[in-house]
């Protein structure tokens, strides 16, 4: 094969491994979310992704390497995705509301990926502990104080920033880690779109209001 046939082929090899592995890790993450670390199986996992063990450990060496993948991916994705200062809109309570909807799409979207992360933290975060401390606490922090600014400007009332995020996360992310309690209150078998719209906006009246905040 001449270099620029290998040249050409590498970025096509390259998007089909990445595809590959994300089809492992939405299996992994779905049976994670069942069985918990575990009594998850690579067994149950492989055959979940449609691969061999012996393949699927080509790409995963081991249930671990997995199952940190597993909780860096849908970390990775709250991050970069649920930052307040980088939120639409140029009104604390339209950030805000912008917030808490982003928040409950990635629970509507990921609930499995949520799963396991609420079961690894109730397990006492051990596989957790250096990215927590290194990725979302940097991140939280600034989102810390820009909320601290808004409230010395006068934008919103006083209120303890950090039980403001601690309730934010929590009230939305119940709709994954609890949507079988929520589906049966509701007398549905599983929570749908309109579900999650209706609570996006009970959550933005009750938080912005209790904070001194009027839509835009």
């Amino acid at each position: 094969m001449s270099q620029s046939a290998a040249e050409h082929k590498s970025p096509r090899r390259s998007a089909n491994r990445r595809a590959l592995e994300q089809k492992i890790l939405d299996a992994a993450e779905v049976v994670f979310a069942e069985h918990g670390f575990n009594g998850a199986s690579l067994e149950a996992i492989a055959e979940r992704a449609g691969l061999s063990k012996q393949n699927m450990l080509y790409y995963f060496p081991s249930k671990e390497s997995l199952y940190r993948n597993v909780l860096k991916h849908i970390l990775d994705l709250w991050i970069e995705k649920m930052a307040l200062m980088e939120q639409a809109g140029d009104t604390p309570a339209t950030m805000l509301e912008n917030y808490i909807r982003g928040k409950l799409e990635i629970s509507r979207v990921r609930p499995y990926g949520s799963k396991v992360f609420a079961n690894e933290v109730i397990s006492g975060a051990t596989h957790l502990q250096d990215y927590l401390e290194q990725e979302l606490l940097p991140q939280l922090e600034a989102d810390l104080e820009l909320v601290r600014g808004w409230i010395d400007s006068g934008d919103m009332d006083p209120v303890d920033p950090e039980h403001l995020f601690f309730t934010i996360w929590a009230s939305t992310q119940t709709y994954a880690d609890f949507s079988s309690q929520i589906s049966l209150a509701l007398g549905k078998s599983e929570l749908d779109e309109e579900d999650f719209q209706r609570a996006g906006d009970f959550l933005t009246h009750v938080l912005l209001k209790g904070l001194g905040l009027k839509r835009d």
